[in-house]
């Protein structure tokens, strides 16, 4: 049902809840953009984890940012509690819908306000019972749905973009982004292949661009060694610098990385790689050019397949 019926005669105050991680995030960009549109002339207010509130701030969606550091104990708790029941909200939007945000509802009791979400007892419960069998876009999409928001595009990255000409990036060149969390080396295509992915990319002209964070600098650095062609920018860039470089690759290839899902939604022809350890329909990364190559154990996907791919949707 549409919540446009609870006092219309000012503009209400609307929490949006939507931690990490990266991916997630990314994936909610459609939905921020739905409730910006459907909440024209609210107050609209956006909780998120510290690292995405400069993301979220330039977004232009949300009229206020809050960070939650989600920090564990009581003394944590009482915190956002305090956060929340001071703002005073009309309606509040649990795209998040954890363990912990449910707690969060049950600490505004006995009055909490209009919650959609997952919280038990909450006003506007989301009906899916399939929700964390379903994919994070389609879940949000759903959810509004659920209080008359029937239309939420597809996340847009198009604002998410900086000059680049600092570093002078060949007319030609493919993303290679290969890390990933550290404690999920089972999502890592080997590095050799990456590396011999690089020399053949650089055998046809096209130049292997590495990107990555601080944790990923060995992998990076030992690919770069076996491609001396290659340009490694592991740690160099900002993610408002890494949405103009994907708008003028010609492709990328990566893991099943946060970082993947923005250079897919800004357009990048992209080719991710996936294990037994994260299942596509739930969290693939979309845009307008993907493909996605499954292999129970990374290692067995063999670099040709990748090559393909890559030039088939690139169409180099």
């Amino acid at each position: 049902m549409s919540d446009r019926t609870d006092t219309p005669s000012r503009a209400r105050r609307i929490l949006v809840i939507k931690h990490g991680a990266f991916g997630d995030f990314i994936m909610a960009l459609g939905a921020f953009q739905a409730l910006r549109r459907h909440h024209e002339g609210d107050h609209l207010v956006l909780q998120t984890i510290p690292s995405l509130a400069p993301l979220a701030r330039a977004s232009g969606w949300f009229d206020e940012v809050w960070t939650d550091p989600r920090e564990k104990g009581l003394r944590a708790l009482l915190a956002i509690r305090r956060q929340i029941k001071g703002g005073r909200f009309d309606l509040v939007y649990d795209l998040q819908s954890s363990d912990r945000t449910g707690l969060y509802f049950q600490l505004l009791r006995p009055f909490p306000p209009r919650w959609s979400g997952t919280a038990w007892g909450c006003s506007d419960p989301d009906p899916n019972p399939a929700r964390n069998a379903t994919h994070g876009t389609d879940r949000y999409a759903m959810q509004l749905a659920t209080m008359g928001i029937t239309h939420v595009p597809p996340p847009d990255a198009g604002w998410i973009s900086a000059d680049i000409s600092r570093f002078a990036l060949p007319d030609r060149y493919v993303l290679l982004a290969p890390g990933c969390a550290p404690h999920r080396p089972e999502k890592r295509w080997p590095e050799t292949h990456y590396a011999d992915l690089a020399n053949r990319l650089a055998a046809r002209g096209i130049t292997p661009v590495l990107v990555g964070t601080k944790s990923e600098a060995e992998t990076t650095a030992a690919i770069a060694a076996a491609c001396p062609q290659a340009i490694d920018l592991t740690d160099k860039t900002s993610l408002f610098e890494l949405g103009g470089i994907a708008r003028e690759a010609a492709g990328a290839v990566g893991n099943d990385t946060g970082p993947m899902h923005l250079l897919a939604v800004a357009g990048c022809p992209s080719v991710v790689l996936y294990s037994h350890a994260s299942t596509p329909t739930q969290s693939g990364q979309r845009g307008p050019k993907v493909t996605i190559l499954r292999e129970p154990d990374l290692k067995d996907l063999p670099v040709e397949r990748v090559e393909a791919a890559l030039l088939d949707l690139a169409g180099l």
